[in-house]
């Protein structure tokens, strides 16, 4: 057996002993977890707080708290999606909800699949059953993970109700197979990207680089696009569907894409800005804004700055 299997085997195991643990009890030490490495992870809490106080006007003090509760946020992901993982279907359905279904299958009926936007928001990693709970099959857009075993024991769990990963490199043709088998594609829309793969949009007023690529996608496939995003409240989850978020094709490539990307990008802020302690404010969003605007991005950077 080689390394990798060896620490899979182990991993595989510390999953079942981890998912044993009920969902109470696991958010509870998943949020002391938090609490832990909010004090022990200076680089990761000073980039929240940093993030917080600029994009939310908060205070020093409110940006802290808030942060805490971000991290604590971050640490129960780990033991209810080993949870989900491990269960039986009729023992975790009844701590989920499902709302704005209607939206989902009004988009659906127009039989050309539907492009899911979400983020980093909730549990993320627990939408693969919200999709199973919808009867939609689901594709996800996804970065393998560097640790090999670890990317192996996820991707595997996330497939138990029926989630199929795309690799993100050279996506574009498995997401147009999955579009028309009529399956959902989920992209997960509120991560920072290189200057390439992005056009500028706005995100709580400041100029951001947001991946093009669902908006390219729309616009050759002409598939609806669906918000949808999971809240945690308590020991319950809600997967709720926004209404379809109109698409913008003029012929104008660039500015078509600029345009909707910024529409998407709104949807997210709107939708953080509801649960605020709910996103994942540890990561770099706004790291490139030293480089916009961007030549050839020139309308979006505008919006960004008239947002101001």
């Amino acid at each position: 057996m080689d390394r990798n299997c060896c620490i899979y085997t182990i991993l595989k195991k510390l999953t079942t002993l981890v998912g044993m643990i009920s969902l109470e009890k696991g958010q509870r030490v998943g949020q002391a977890l938090g609490r832990g490495v909010f004090r022990l992870d200076t680089r990761h809490r000073t980039i929240a707080v940093d993030n917080l106080e600029k994009a939310l006007g908060l205070t020093r003090f409110e940006a802290e708290m808030m942060a805490r509760a971000v991290f604590e946020n971050l640490g129960k992901i780990l033991f209810e999606s080993v949870w989900v993982w491990t269960q039986p279907h009729h023992v975790i359905a009844p701590h989920f909800t499902i709302e704005g279904l209607e939206f989902l299958k009004k988009a659906s009926a127009k039989g050309r699949g539907v492009l899911a936007l979400t983020a980093h928001f909730g549990n993320w990693e627990l939408l693969s059953y919200v999709a199973y709970l919808t009867g939609f099959p689901i594709d996800v857009i996804y970065r393998p993970l560097d640790f090999h075993s670890l990317d192996r024991l996820v991707t595997e769990n996330r497939a138990r109700f029926g989630s199929q990963p795309i690799p993100k490199r050279r996506s574009l043709r498995p997401i147009l197979r999955a579009l028309r088998k009529e399956h959902l594609v989920a992209f997960l829309m509120d991560q920072s990207c290189d200057w390439y793969d992005g056009v500028i949009t706005p995100f709580f007023h400041r100029p951001v680089f947001t991946n093009k690529g669902m908006a390219l996608v729309a616009i050759a496939s002409k598939a609806p696009v669906v918000p949808v995003f999971l809240i945690r409240e308590g020991a319950r989850f809600t997967g709720r569907f926004l209404p379809e978020i109109p698409l913008v094709d003029t012929g104008d490539k660039i500015g078509d894409i600029e345009t909707n990307s910024a529409r998407f990008a709104a949807v997210i802020e709107n939708f953080i800005r509801q649960y605020p302690e709910q996103w994942f404010w540890v990561h770099r969003r706004w790291k490139h804004q030293m480089f916009c605007p961007w030549p050839g991005h020139v309308k979006a950077a505008k919006q960004s700055f008239s947002a101001d």
